[in-house]
């Protein structure tokens, strides 16, 4: 509630976890694989965007923006390059819990495209935060529901491979929306609390479309249809099957 956190920084520690996940995302070839990053237009979701999936280091006469010029928000971070990284876009939607904490209150676009030069903003209508209120809470009803439509808009997006750089209260009230007609332990993983600068793949499949399209994920071959079936039922139909007697002499069917 101080209001001296009004839209917080990454602090060092955070920077340092930052650090740790460009590192893995390199290493991976997951940053070679990333059509899109969509970031909360708050100032830690930008720099922890263009902090993990940004280019290298910028000098200046480079013939492209900064993704982040120097020191921006208090970082004590040299400017991020533009260059060799997937395009990076800010989205309302995928905003934290709005209202009363000063934390979630974001700065003016105006603000923001100085210090992150060539992320695209576009997408925002509104140059001032008009969704923030002071003395109104955003209820988890209105935030899941936010969340829906994000996703939505996601459908809408011609990539395919989209990285969403969000909150911890975002996704976790937006998760919980997901996963009643599978087994609880699969309910539970997916509405499990994010950590900080923690990375997830979620494979989001629209099932009116379950077949129609080659699968990018490492499955060997296209989506199967219908419902996955919990893994407790697999087990149990597999040990069935095994316990069916085998013919170890079949024999020809008799004439009649």
């Amino acid at each position: 509630m101080r209001p001296e956190f009004f839209d917080a920084h990454i602090t060092q520690l955070g920077w340092q976890q930052i650090d740790n996940l460009r590192k893995h995302v390199h290493e991976s070839g997951l940053s070679k694989r990333i059509d899109l990053v969509v970031t909360s237009p708050l100032l830690r979701t930008l720099q922890t965007a263009v902090g993990v999936f940004g280019g290298g280091g910028y000098t200046t006469g480079m013939d492209v923006l900064p993704l982040m010029i120097a020191n921006a928000g208090n970082s004590a971070r040299a400017a991020i390059s533009s260059l060799n990284c997937p395009p990076i876009a800010a989205a309302e939607l995928c905003r934290e819990h709005l209202g009363v904490h000063p934390c979630d209150k974001r700065r003016s676009i105006s603000d923001y495209q100085f210090l992150f030069p060539a992320v695209d903003f576009s997408l925002i209508e509104s140059d001032e935060d008009v969704l923030w209120k002071a003395d109104v809470r955003e209820t988890r009803e209105e935030l899941i529901a936010r969340g829906l439509e994000f996703l939505n808009w996601l459908w809408t997006r011609k990539e395919k491979e989209i990285a969403v750089v969000t909150h911890s209260g975002f996704l976790s009230h937006t998760l919980t929306a997901f996963g009643n007609d599978c087994h609880p332990l699969v309910k539970k993983e997916i509405c499990k609390h994010f950590a900080n600068c923690e990375l997830r793949s979620i494979v989001i499949v629209d099932r009116s479309m379950v077949g129609s399209d080659s699968s990018t994920t490492n499955y060997p071959g296209k989506i199967p249809l219908g419902l996955d079936i919990p893994s407790d039922a697999v087990d149990g139909k597999k040990v069935k099957e095994e316990k069916q007697p085998v013919d170890s002499d079949p024999k020809e069917p008799e004439k009649m």
